[in-house]
């Protein structure tokens, strides 16, 4: 399944190069919210807010309000994650909070289950060079991301893999390490980063994977319609 990416940074939608260098930046959001309200699955990140150089919860609200979908950045604690899911987000992605600075934070991951159903949480697993990378893929972790799926596993419903080395490069992206951490959960798996072809999706719902599209959407390279 194709899960289409709004990435929101100071009120616009954007799209950025390895999570920095701004490529793509839309001030109508709701031209991007009606495009994509035919998918059952939509997912919203608020960069400002996982970057911790800013907020766009009020427009995160209203698109939570409008569309089936998941929604990270910020999700640091048990009040942000509910304020989202009343706002009627299906669930919510945790990232750099569910790990320390050298291993996944299993206290927090309870706590986060317990308070607004496992069932609700999105893990969030980002890999860099073979590693999971935190804050905004800036702080590298002594753990690869299998490891990080199997500490974590109980405490969600799914996990988002993003493979960073090719976050944004419309290059394709790496099925094989993809395919390592499907092998290592039994929970849903999306995967994310690079993906730009109707035949990678294909090949990633062939092993049970959803996939997470952006840059190659707002490029037009590849159609979501089509």
């Amino acid at each position: 399944m194709l899960i289409p990416s709004i990435d929101l940074k100071d009120g616009a939608v954007v799209q950025l190069v390895q999570g920095e260098r701004l490529a793509i930046k839309d001030d109508d959001v709701q031209k991007w919210v009606r495009r994509f309200e035919r998918f059952p699955k939509v997912q919203v990140i608020d960069l400002d807010a996982a970057m911790g150089t800013g907020d766009n919860l009020a427009l995160v609200r209203q698109i939570a309000g409008t569309l089936r979908c998941r929604v990270g950045g910020g999700i640091r604690g048990v009040a942000r994650a509910a304020d989202v899911l009343a706002a009627g987000a299906d669930q919510i992605i945790a990232g750099s909070a569910l790990f320390t600075e050298n291993a996944p934070d299993v206290a927090f991951a309870r706590t986060l289950a317990g308070a607004v159903g496992r069932s609700r949480v999105i893990a969030a697993v980002d890999s860099k060079g073979g590693r999971v990378v935190i804050h905004g893929w800036k702080t590298t972790l002594p753990l690869t991301a299998v490891e990080a799926v199997r500490a974590l596993e109980p405490y969600c419903d799914e996990f988002l893999y993003t493979h960073v080395d090719t976050e944004g490069l419309m290059g394709g992206t790496d099925i094989a390490a993809i395919r390592a951490v499907r092998a290592a959960t039994t929970r849903r798996v999306t995967a994310a980063g690079g993906i730009t072809t109707q035949e990678e999706i294909d090949a990633l719902d062939a092993i049970g994977v959803d996939a997470v599209v952006g840059m190659a959407i707002y490029t037009g390279a590849l159609d979501p319609d089509a």
